[in-house]
């Protein structure tokens, strides 16, 4: 039964029809820069993220994801710089996405500014079969791997934000790559093919007292030939120290999450997801776990004086 579940999973990624294909997160407001480029430098100060996240786990081949980013104001300008490495397992399949971000931002109100960003990179995609429990043992499709074949990606966002809110609208990758079979190259078959997602951020702070804020926040994110997906989120923050708070996904999952300050420089979190479709129902799916830890480099002063809530 689990090899059968791998060989699903595989052939949703490698039909790329039905499937959405870039990594999914259940903790994205803390990490917006691996999907958006103008969010780069937005926080006003250094800042290192990286996250794990394991999905349907006691799934074999279920996928899992790690991220890594960077990204920094430059001083006495309104330019910011981002770099980002994303790798993502699933099934046979190993995924690895480069990017440099640069953002540029323009202010347009009293408090609100809207920034403009460009991300440019590169993926690796490698696909072991061998590691496939096929039913056809003579597909020609199967005969070779594919061993870090690499593609370019070009990316575009905007992020305007305030003082208390924020909205987002980008695609980390603008390019359609097809990753042919060597063989029959000249045939119209392919194993693979990235497409174009499109992702909208939007959040807001409210403040419920002294001590407790409410921050609502939704992802949604489009890809032809899959269901848009919608994530609305809830997180209470309390003290500024604590954050409870809980997530669904629109026909697919319900999340908690919990995060907290250790120091003015590091926050941790994490997030627990369970599916609310027939795959939740399973024995083998466990659920999906989301780790999170972000540091940042600023001086007393600053953080006093611009409280940075996203």
């Amino acid at each position: 039964m689990k090899k059968f579940i791998i060989v699903l999973l595989f052939f949703a990624f490698a039909k790329a029809v039905t499937a959405q294909q870039d990594p999914q997160y259940s903790q994205y407001m803390y990490n917006p820069i691996v999907v958006n480029p103008a969010y780069a430098g937005n926080r006003g100060v250094a800042s290192i993220v990286g996250l794990h996240r394991s999905q349907w786990v006691g799934l074999d081949g279920a996928p899992r994801t790690q991220t890594l980013s960077f990204h920094t104001p430059i001083s006495d300008s309104r330019v910011g710089l981002g770099l980002s490495v994303v790798n993502d397992e699933l099934g046979p399949s190993d995924e690895t996405y480069f990017a440099a971000d640069f953002s540029y931002t323009i202010p347009v109100s009293y408090n609100g500014n809207l920034s403009l960003g460009l991300k440019g990179g590169a993926h690796l995609l490698s696909v072991d079969f061998s590691r496939l429990n096929a039913r056809e043992v003579d597909d020609a499709l199967l005969e070779n791997n594919i061993d870090n074949r690499l593609s370019p990606t070009v990316g575009v966002g905007a992020y305007y934000h305030t003082d208390r809110f924020y909205l987002g609208l980008s695609t980390p990758n603008l390019l359609r790559t097809e990753h042919f079979d060597e063989e029959n190259s000249a045939s119209t078959a392919y194993l693979a093919e990235e497409r174009i997602h499109y992702f909208a951020t939007a959040g807001y702070v409210f403040d419920l007292n002294d001590n407790i804020k409410f921050k609502p926040t939704t992802l949604v994110k489009a890809v032809a030939g899959a269901p848009l997906q919608v994530d609305v989120t809830a997180n209470f923050l309390f003290n500024e120290r604590l954050t409870l708070g809980a997530a669904y996904r629109w026909s697919a999952a319900v999340t908690g999450l919990v995060g907290f300050q250790v120091s003015d420089s590091m926050l941790i979190g994490f997030a627990y997801d369970r599916e609310t479709t027939e795959l939740g129902n399973t024995v083998y799916n466990d659920g999906s776990y989301e780790l999170f830890i972000r540091f940042e480099l600023f001086d007393r002063y600053d953080k006093l004086i611009t409280p940075r809530f996203f």
